[in-house]
């Protein structure tokens, strides 16, 4: 069976890029600039990836100082962008969005247009080479305010329909409630972004509700405090709202405590149309293959079922009808 996963076709909605920085490439990019001593490799790992059994969202957290330091210059960003597409088309995704909040990688000097620029260029190599379909998800912090958020949606709109499909809300949402942020994403739904927000992943179930009413989020980024809230979950399944689900890393930051009672399988079969992603693949140390196994393992979920949440993740894809039809038959037929 594990073989078997990880030689099925997949999707992957929701994946950080400084969360998912090879491993190899960070050691050599901090070495390189002096920011780290010489150490064995099974040592640097300890410092950008998380245990399963880490202790807290700010333990998780700690591991992203790490790749934010090299993704400061355009050669950097374009190959850590390509060696993502690499890493995921050896485990046979078809295609992925991968999102960044432009700002975070601006400390340095660079600009806006440079940032996303060499991202696209990063993605557009992995596209030539290996054949992996992907798109750009732009970020908006909680903490840095709406006028940044504003300057987000207005620089980025020039690269709509060359790359970029959509705008993100990401961050403490606990201080920075999602209303905030409505006139940044009322203008995103104007200008014709997709838009999908974090929103319920650390138990403040009424930010999905903000989220999907005031923000316009098409997809809904963890969710799980909808379980909360039967009329919730009911809104989300009647206004077709997508919900990225991320098992592992939902593990990790405590937002449950136990497998058992992430609320995956009880979304599912109420019918909400749930996607699995990763989230972070180097600070989880995880792959969809893992996300897989352990749904399978813990909440009974069968082969069939897997197939459908990929299914369920073309569906939510941020792609025109077509272009869903053409992935879900190249899906279709490698399945068989």
């Amino acid at each position: 069976m594990k073989e078997k996963l990880m030689e099925i076709p997949k999707i992957e909605l929701h994946c950080h890029l400084d969360g998912s920085v090879r491993v190899e490439t960070m050691y050599e990019l901090l070495l390189e600039q002096g920011e780290i001593n010489p150490m064995e490799m099974e040592q640097f790992e300890q410092m950008v990836r998380v245990k399963d059994d880490c202790k807290s969202l700010k333990e998780y957290l700690e591991k992203f100082k790490y790749p934010l330091k090299i993704m400061q210059r355009k050669e950097y960003l374009e190959r850590i962008t390509y060696e993502l597409l690499e890493d995921l088309s050896l485990q046979n995704v078809k295609y992925v969005e991968i999102r960044f909040a432009p700002f975070l990688h601006m400390e340095e000097g660079l600009t806006f247009d440079e940032v996303v620029e060499s991202v696209l260029r990063g993605m557009g190599k992995g596209q030539e080479e290996f054949g992996i379909l992907s798109n750009v998800i732009l970020i908006c912090m909680r903490h840095e305010g709406v006028e940044n958020s504003i300057e987000i949606v207005e620089q980025g709109e020039k690269y709509l329909g060359k790359g970029v499909v959509a705008v993100d809300l990401a961050g403490n949402e606990a201080d920075f409630p999602p209303e905030i942020h409505q006139k940044a994403f009322q203008l995103a739904f104007e200008k014709g972004y997709n838009i999908t927000v974090h929103a319920g992943e650390t138990g403040i179930e009424e930010n999905i509700v903000k989220s999907i009413e005031l923000l316009h989020a098409d997809r809904i980024g963890h969710g799980i405090a909808a379980i909360k809230d039967p009329d919730i979950m009911e809104l989300i399944k009647d206004r077709g709202v997508s919900v990225e689900m991320c098992p592992i890393s939902n593990l990790q930051t405590k937002a449950i405590k136990t497998i058992e009672e992430y609320p995956i399988r009880d979304f599912f079969d109420k019918g909400l149309n749930i996607t699995v992603n990763t989230d972070n693949i180097t600070v989880s140390n995880t792959s969809l293959q893992r996300e897989y196994q352990l749904l399978m393992d813990k909440l009974g979920f069968s082969m069939d079922e897997i197939y459908t949440l990929i299914d369920n993740s073309i569906e939510a894809a941020f792609l025109s009808e077509e272009e869903k039809n053409r992935l879900r038959k190249i899906i279709i037929e490698e399945l068989g």
